[in-house]
């Protein structure tokens, strides 16, 4: 979810994600600016600043995405076990092969209690390819998709409660992706001016934002017109912005934060002490990893392949995950997650993600003898995220096994490492990680590694790869497109676009003014069930 713009983050985010959908994902600073006091009894909990402004089809990580998912419904929603179910949409269903009958729900209503039409949902899409924002690569699927198009010709208005979705190809798994966010409709007055729209959007979810002071906090509390299943039962929610998460987790000790989703590694070994009840380290569908874009020198062609395997036989992530995580990561053996359906711990070219030093020197010598390597490797990072225990950890690996100086390159925050990605100004490697946006194979393959995808951070592309993404894409059934996805793991296991290295569990906790506090699939707390006492 980059944790997702690139995220995530995913984004999804979260946690320490680059997380895409959602998800790619961060961490923030600490002014408590709500906390509960001044009258409203809003829940406190940890975020991050957004790196746009909150126009869902161009959120692609977890500080946005997570008040995005919070003022806006979808046609459906996924509960906190990623199982989806209708929100908005009364029914989608299958006419012939690859058209989707759309039917809405009656009374459902914006913020400002104008209704939910068919043409919120088509405008904001058509919208998002039109202007080439950062998530409209998910329309693809839609029949006539092409970057820039100016509408596309698979969406059809029936009429106020009706529409439909002609795809390209058939997809047996299309409904399930209809609950991200960048399929999220819009008020038809956002297109008057985009970016004042996004800095107040009309909402039609459970809340609505009610303030955002940039780089400190955004207030969300409950949208009167939302007749959903997913009411808040609190009277808002307060992301405070942490720079650390060691400083959200001291506010979290001393009661000034009510959640926090993000143990700091600095805790790992106190804070089921030192929180008694009041945790939770659970597996999520997170996953992160480091990029090396193909631009950069000395990491692409033969040589490239020969050092992405080299680095990657380097890292020794048992030891990583043992010592630094305290067991709340586990080494990753893919690209996805272990909580996601058809996941695999046995494909062919997974021992690249094992630790085999001598290996690493072999491959990394015959790169040298295509072209000396010169210079050094960075891994850069964003320090309010909590990272640099494991980059230093990882460039300590590195460095020591291969002979070559490593070291990571700190961002003050979240938003600058972002921008910098997304304008390919870092000159190096860079953390990167996915929380899901739909629990699918593909939504941790296709828009990260897919060529010219909304995430694809590093600028990957193989034909091959995207051939079988095309392929899972049409078979009949999720269940049979599960190993098909695989085979598709398999060519990035030999690629490495990234560098896998673990899967994050949600390791989070929450303070004693609080009860019924819940964190999904995806790692962040269920919102609307959180009570304060």
């Amino acid at each position: 979810m980059h944790l997702r713009k690139s995220a995530a983050i995913l984004t999804a985010g979260v946690l320490s994600v680059s997380l895409a959908a959602c998800s790619n994902s961060s961490e923030d600073d600490g002014n408590n600016a709500g906390g509960g006091e001044g009258g409203d009894n809003y829940v406190s909990a940890w975020g991050s600043e957004p790196q746009n402004p909150l126009i869902p089809a161009d959120t692609n990580e977890t500080g946005g995405g997570r008040i995005i998912e919070s003022i806006y419904s979808g046609l459906v929603y996924y509960d906190a076990e990623g199982k989806s179910h209708n929100e908005l949409a009364e029914s989608i269903e299958l006419e012939g092969e690859k058209t989707f009958r759309v039917t809405l729900k009656d009374d459902q209503k914006f913020s400002d209690g104008s209704p939910v039409t068919s043409a919120n949902f088509v405008d904001a899409w058509n919208y998002a390819v039109k202007e080439s924002l950062m998530s409209a690569s998910f329309m693809e699927p839609i029949l006539g998709y092409e970057e820039g198009a100016e509408s596309l010709e698979g969406l059809k208005v029936v009429d106020d409660k009706t529409f439909t979705i002609e795809l390209a190809a058939p997809m047996a798994d299309f409904p399930e992706q209809l609950g991200y966010s960048a399929f999220y409709p819009m008020h038809e007055s956002a297109y008057d001016d985009i970016d004042a729209y996004g800095e107040k959007p009309i909402s039609n979810g459970p809340y609505q934002l009610e303030e955002w002071n940039h780089n400190e906090n955004a207030i969300i509390t409950p949208n009167p017109e939302y007749s959903g299943e997913r009411a808040p039962k609190n009277d808002g929610i307060d992301f405070v912005f942490y720079a650390e998460t060691d400083a959200a987790y001291a506010d979290l000790l001393s009661g000034n934060l009510d959640v926090l989703d993000t143990i700091p590694d600095s805790a790992f070994a106190s804070y089921q002490d030192e929180l008694g009840d009041r945790w939770a380290n659970d597996p999520a569908a997170v996953f992160q990893s480091f990029t090396i874009p193909e631009r950069i020198e000395h990491f692409s062609g033969e040589e490239g392949a020969l050092r992405r395997q080299a680095l990657s036989l380097s890292v020794n992530r048992e030891e990583i995950t043992d010592t630094i995580f305290e067991g709340t990561r586990t080494p990753a053996t893919d690209f996805t997650s272990p909580v996601i359906p058809g996941h695999s711990d046995s494909l062919e070219g997974a021992d690249v993600l094992e630790y085999n030093p001598e290996k690493a020197k072999e491959l990394w010598a015959k790169a040298d003898a295509i072209s000396p390597w010169e210079g050094e490797f960075t891994i850069s990072y964003n320090a309010d995220g909590g990272h640099q225990s494991w980059v230093d950890a990882t460039t300590n690996g590195i460095r020591n096994t291969l002979g070559i100086e490593a070291v990571g390159n700190p961002y003050p925050d979240f938003k600058s490492l972002r921008d910098d990605i997304t304008n390919e100004t870092i000159d190096g490697a860079f953390r990167t990680g996915w929380q899901g946006d739909f629990p699918l194979l593909s939504n941790f393959l296709t828009p990260l590694y897919r060529t010219g995808a909304s995430s694809n951070d590093g600028g990957y592309s193989n034909p091959e790869f995207d051939k079988l993404l095309d392929d899972a894409a049409a078979a009949p059934d999720v269940e049979t497109a599960g190993p098909i996805y695989n085979d598709a793991q398999e060519i990035l296991l030999t690629d490495l676009p990234a560098i896998p290295l673990w899967y994050s569990n949600v390791t989070g906790g929450w303070g004693e003014n609080v009860e019924n506090v819940d964190f999904n699939w995806k790692s962040q707390p269920v919102y609307t069930e959180i009570t304060k006492n």
